[in-house]
């Protein structure tokens, strides 16, 4: 239970005694299956169609036959800049696929971008997941009356015309088909060149928000993999639980309406499109940058794996625990792993396997290392709750433990809106070995193995590997997260605690025996999580 399960649960306690009324008077509001609705299947665009991006790429994908090409994207601005620059790139089709897509400033860059390209004649197709999903009835809905644009939500559990108690009725009357979520993050141009990682589309995740500044890892893949993207998102978009965002929204939408969106966001580019760094629309096409080998691909061998849409579509084929296909993908390069394995995990909440698993490591003399949040840091306390329990077993396995801190300099990914913003880290990589490095949208938790689809691209790139093991050294050091060790036993009789929390701030090096700077509020709402029986859901 991530950044969404907090949101849920909190709407949960708000709503609890309108929810007791609802169920006493109505039954559980259902639909159709998404397939028995008037939807037209659409699949990806062959990748030997004549494209601008398929030209400039042939050449060096006959010089590295059977690979793909990949950038990292390690930086919000990077990885807004080539979004944008990837929409405006398409000449065929552009898909994308998010669990979060807000309409805030850097929304309304990537809207008006998408814009632009159906303008030109490109197929766009949007699929949302529902949870985070608010803006049915505005800016979306307007495009979605465009005719080259389809927008999607995965997954609903209500709809604009459904209230707060209809559509937390809805939930609990199916309580394990609606926390299961659609947590995949792709964008996807003419079936060549393809975006994959952690970052959702909003602010908060491209260094332009004035309260929340997420570190966060995404990477560029060109070539053959582009085309296993498209058939993963090819099977969610046609699945029985895509909704077309028409059947959800029953509004009638005017031709004009659709002219005041577009003058809107065009409004809205020439305002903000320089000062949030967004201006590779107007730079060297992308097809040009590959010819002349300016990208800086790396090549290498690779392989993508998605979990099936069926793992939400048919809850009761694959219930709670059984781990999905992405997730048994990273755990089976992870098993095999002979010196290293390092995990960016921002979600961590590992159970007596997972600590088993880390014991076997390091009793083969495997360093096991992991970076997640913080309790000041975290957006999503409950989790913190499910992963302190943890610690000290992990501790015990062998493991080296780092939680990033809440209020990190802005190492460079400097915005408008200043550097003065929370910090919290959101990247989901690993590397092992200092050989290969698997990105996806994966938190090792439950939620991830087994209740969200998920989807995991690994490279096998010792230089790839070693630039992510950079980050990861950089993010671990003390100036920018806490190392957490055991306490001696000295140190527990002085303050019963057996943990040691160590930073460094201004050259001073500082120890906590308790969750450093998290505050009241945090500490108590971690304590009441950990008495309620959520653990399944984690």
């Amino acid at each position: 239970m991530r950044r969404h399960a907090a949101r849920l649960f909190a709407r949960t306690l708000r709503t609890a005694l309108a929810l007791l009324c609802a169920t006493l008077l109505a039954a559980c509001a259902t639909r159709p299956p998404a397939t028995a609705l008037p939807r037209e299947t659409t699949l990806a665009l062959p990748q030997t169609t004549p494209t601008a991006l398929g030209t400039a790429l042939a050449a060096p994908e006959a010089a590295h036959p059977g690979q793909s090409g990949f950038r990292l994207l390690a930086t919000g601005t990077d990885s807004l800049q080539m979004r944008i620059a990837l929409a405006r790139a398409a000449t065929k089709t552009l898909d994308m696929q998010y669990y979060i897509a807000n309409e805030d400033t850097t929304g309304k860059l990537l809207l008006g971008a998408a814009l632009y390209a159906a303008d030109h004649g490109v197929r766009v197709r949007m699929l949302v997941d529902d949870l985070n999903f608010h803006d049915i009835d505005s800016l979306m809905a307007a495009l979605n009356t465009h005719p080259m644009i389809q927008i999607r939500v995965f997954n609903p559990y209500g709809s604009a015309r459904e209230g707060m108690i209809t559509r937390t009725a809805n939930l609990f009357t199916n309580l394990d088909q609606f926390t299961r979520r659609m947590h995949n993050k792709a964008m996807i141009v003419d079936n060549q060149l393809a975006i994959v990682g952690g970052r959702n589309l909003g602010d908060e995740y491209f260094s332009a928000s004035p309260t929340l500044q997420f570190t966060d890892l995404d990477v560029l893949a060109a070539g053959p993999v582009a085309a296993q993207i498209s058939a993963s998102f090819d099977a969610y978009w046609n699945s029985s639980v895509a909704y077309p965002l028409s059947a959800l929204n029953r509004q009638q939408f005017d031709p004009h309406e659709l002219d005041a969106a577009r003058d809107e966001l065009r409004r809205h580019w020439h305002g903000n499109a320089d000062p949030y760094n967004a201006k590779p629309l107007n730079a060297t096409p992308l097809d040009i940058q590959i010819a002349r080998h300016q990208l800086d691909l790396e090549w290498a061998n690779c392989s993508f794996v998605a979990d099936s849409p069926e793992k939400i579509a048919d809850a009761q084929a694959a219930p709670s625990g059984e781990v999905g296909a992405a997730m048994q993908s990273l755990l089976d390069r992870i098993h095999t792993a002979h010196s290293s394995v390092l995990a960016f995990t921002p979600y961590f909440v590992p159970h007596d396997a997972g600590v088993e698993e880390v014991r076997k490591l390091t009793a083969r003399g495997v360093r096991v290392a992991f970076l997640t949040n913080s309790l000041a840091a975290t957006d999503a306390v409950a989790v913190q709750a499910g992963y302190s329990p943890y610690r000290v077993p992990l501790l015990r396995a062998g493991a080296e433990l780092y939680e990033f801190k809440e209020d990190v300099p802005s190492r460079g990914r400097v915005s408008i809106a200043g550097s003065h913003s929370r910090s919290s880290l959101h990247a989901k990589a690993y590397v092992i070995d200092d050989e290969t490095v698997v990105i996806g949208s994966l938190n090792l938790d439950p939620r991830s193995a087994s209740l969200n689809t998920e989807l995991a691209l690994t490279i096998d790139s010792p230089v790839l590997a070693h630039e992510v093991a950079g980050y990861f050294a950089r993010a671990t050091s003390p100036t920018h997260s806490y190392h957490v060790t055991l306490a001696t036993p000295a140190e527990t009789a002085a303050t019963a605690s057996p943990l040691v929390w160590t930073d460094e701030e201004d050259g001073m090096i500082h120890t906590y025996n308790v969750d450093p700077n998290a505050g009241f509020c945090r500490n108590l709402l971690t304590g009441l999580f950990l008495l309620l029986p959520v653990d399944n859901q984690l």
